[in-house]
């Protein structure tokens, strides 16, 4: 083992630990996991018909700088806290250490809003996924493949079953291709500017770039501005899941570095390359054509470029979204297998046993990842039960439950760090800025937590056109909360493993098996 590795190890024993997952991710493939997660080829492509809708040009190129900035603060003030407590449980973990009282309480409902919004990322990104897959055999001349929903799930569940299985063989394979994803993304992304700047036919220019469209059906006084809140989600929903880097903290070499570091990194460069290819994208709609495609729901993207590209260009870009699609599905699995591994490791969920096991063959939680799975293809029954032609409103249910679900859990622990004077800073740190940086993250989470449980469109009472993120993730706040009153008595936050000779004969047998 190396000086730093061995840091690493020491630095988990002291948090109750033992190392029981191959540390085998450098700096760079930390960044890749949360970098991937983000995936500008996924979120800024299949929610662009929403940015389109809900405010249009305009809304579209303010949203990355705001939401970026925005995002940026909140990922700031979680990588001062990571460094400070570098572990796979990560958000829960961390609330619990940082609570003056009732830290299990506290760990509990961090806990379980971050596993719900990291089931709202996998469950909208594969559903996304699967969609764009078929589009893509459809013009690669796979005719005879309908996309109807009930082959969209299939397709949705082939997916996830992909994922798991990637997974199931261990750090070294997700790290491998978490590493071409990176490439892929900004490659990819290279090649969808240029090809739209330079062979687009009949581009708008600049003309209307600073449009606002309002498609929603909302026309109160004022409506403009509830519009183009709305239509933050485009870039809201795009910047998330950097929690990743923490949750991988504990299979990362120098990670009270690295993790922070990667954090920050994956949401800047995101944000400013997403813009640039919304940019190339708004300007190569062509004439008269943005309200059909803006009409495409997901599909709007890959719209864009097949009907501004002659032949196989514009096709060609949709594949490039797909793969990156499939890269961040991928990266998703592996996030929230590490967050339920270690949330079961200190007896948080029901079956906490089963799910803390360990592969020793792979070194990675199995089990975990196969729960996660499952419970993404259950979430995934949504997009079954409420479509609309051409636009499932579903899938919006499941991209607000995403991006509710983890800033709740992403600001719980920054507020009771604000509140909390005995906190000790890490090596990577905010400095003096910390608290103004904390505080504008609690309050730009309070802001969207309101504006993502609004109704998107009109009829907001009719079951077609209804925004099911408030009514979800209220219904899983109450039974978290239901829950917890029989929990309180079993569930103590975070636990320690055992004695540094216990934690060290833990590995030694994990060793002997084989990892």
């Amino acid at each position: 083992m190396t000086d730093v590795t061995d840091a690493d190890t020491e630095r988990l024993h002291e948090l109750g630990y033992a190392q029981e997952l191959h540390r085998g991710m450098g700096t760079f493939s930390n960044f890749a996991i949360s970098f991937s997660i983000i995936s500008i080829l996924a979120g800024a492509i299949t929610t662009f018909s929403l940015g389109m809708l809900a405010g249009g040009p305009r809304m579209i190129l303010i949203g990355w700088p705001i939401v970026g900035l925005m995002a940026l603060a909140v990922g700031a003030s979680m990588g001062e806290i990571c460094s400070a407590y570098p572990t796979a449980g990560g958000l829960y973990y961390w609330s619990a250490k940082l609570a003056r009282k009732n830290g299990a309480m506290w760990a509990w409902f961090t806990g379980w809003f971050n596993l719900v919004g990291q089931i709202g990322v996998i469950a909208s990104v594969d559903f996304a996924l699967a969609n764009y897959f078929l589009y893509s055999l459809k013009l690669l001349g796979w005719d005879s493949l309908r996309a109807t929903k009930y082959t969209v799930f299939v397709t949705y569940l082939l997916m996830l079953t992909i994922h798991g299985i990637m997974n199931t063989y261990g750090v070294k394979l997700v790290k491998f291709f978490g590493d071409i994803s990176v490439w892929w993304h900004v490659v990819g992304v290279a090649i969808i500017v240029v090809a739209l700047l330079a062979a687009g036919k009949n581009r708008t220019g600049t003309t209307g770039l600073f449009d606002f469209k309002n498609s929603t059906g909302w026309s109160f006084p004022g409506s403009g501005l509830y519009v183009g809140l709305i239509g933050l989600l485009l870039a809201q929903y795009t910047i998330t899941g950097f929690d990743a880097s923490a949750h991988v903290s504990e299979e990362t070499t120098g990670a009270a570095t690295s993790a922070p570091k990667a954090i920050v990194r994956s949401i800047y460069i995101s944000a400013i390359a997403a813009f640039v290819m919304n940019l190339a994208m708004l300007i190569a709609i062509p004439k008269g054509k943005y309200d059909e495609i803006a009409a495409g729901g997901i599909l709007a993207g890959g719209l864009v470029f097949t009907a501004s590209l002659v032949g196989f260009l514009g096709k060609f870009l949709v594949i490039i979204s797909t793969v990156g699609q499939f890269f961040c599905g991928m990266a998703s699995v592996t996030a929230n297998s590490r967050m339920i591994y270690a949330f079961s490791r200190d007896n948080g969920l029901p079956g906490s046993k089963y799910w803390h096991r360990i592969n020793p063959k792979t070194r990675t939680p199995t089990n975990s990842l196969w729960l996660g799975v499952v419970l993404s293809m259950l979430a995934g029954l949504l997009t079954l039960i409420q479509t609309r032609k051409a636009f499932p409103v579903a899938f919006f249910a499941l991209t607000g439950m995403c991006v509710v679900g983890l800033y709740i859990s992403y600001v719980i622990p920054v507020f009771l760090r604000l509140r909390n004077p005995d906190f000790t800073q890490g090596p990577w740190n905010l400095g003096k800025r910390s608290k103004f940086i904390g505080w504008v993250s609690v309050i730009w989470v309070a802001i969207i937590g309101v504006v993502f449980f609004c109704p998107f469109f009109v009829p907001w009472n009719k079951w077609e056109t209804a925004n099911l993120t408030g009514p979800v993730i209220l219904l899983i706040a109450t039974v978290v909360g239901l829950t917890w009153i029989s929990a309180r008595k079993w569930f103590k936050g975070p636990k320690v493993q055992g004695t540094k000779e216990e934690l060290q004969a833990i590995e030694r047998e994990l060793a002997a098996l084989g990892g």
